[in-house]
């Protein structure tokens, strides 16, 4: 099946996009055997995410995407469950708001990922590592992005906010973490019996 890992590019006082940097090393390591990678950089807007994210769902349609995003000011990785539709009024670089401040006019105002990652979490933190759950993307280009892709792919998405400071604020640190986190989220994607969000 293929894998869809998503991620941001330059914006704010982020020349380089460690997500972006994450993306390609996790592409060249691969997430296992008889899985595809496919990697896109999204640009900070609204208009153009979305239509990229659309597309990728209507063609490639695959099996869970994954968005890779900076959170500003963290030292920790955060684990995202849920997208948001509403309340977009920070402007894009272009300057840009979404058209009545929301992702998709009529959708849900929440959408969980069908990964509970919670249980993720949990994992990592009692093997000592930094990664914490979260209910709150940010109302910006993540959270914009991430709902959108809840929304095309049945909810078959997450969003990974990958620190901007600290010792895990470095591809090099955080591929292999991530590789693991993925993979965790693959195995309890192919086991319904903990899909249930709690």
């Amino acid at each position: 099946p293929d894998n869809t890992n998503k991620r941001f590019g330059p914006f704010r006082q982020f020349l380089v996009n460690t997500s972006w940097k994450a993306a390609q090393g996790l592409e060249v390591v691969g997430l296992g055997e008889r899985i595809g990678v496919y990697i896109k950089e999204l640009p900070v807007s609204y208009v153009k995410t979305q239509q990229i994210i659309a597309d990728i769902w209507q063609t490639l349609n695959p099996k869970f995407a994954v968005h890779l995003g900076i959170a500003r000011g963290s030292s920790v990785i955060i684990l995202e469950q849920t997208g948001k539709n509403s309340r977009y009024r920070d402007k894009d670089v272009c300057g840009l708001c979404p058209e009545h401040h929301c992702c998709v006019e009529g959708g849900p105002e929440k959408l969980d990922s069908v990964i509970n990652m919670r249980i993720v979490s949990k994992q990592f933190i009692q093997a000592g590592m930094d990664v914490i759950y979260s209910r709150d993307a940010g109302r910006y280009l993540c959270d914009f992005a991430y709902y959108c892709s809840l929304y095309h792919g049945q909810r078959r998405a997450a969003l990974i906010h990958v620190p901007s400071s600290g010792s895990l604020s470095s591809a090099e640190r955080l591929v292999p973490l991530l590789q693991t986190l993925i993979q965790a989220m693959l195995n309890q994607l192919n086991d319904s019996s903990q899909m249930h969000i709690k």
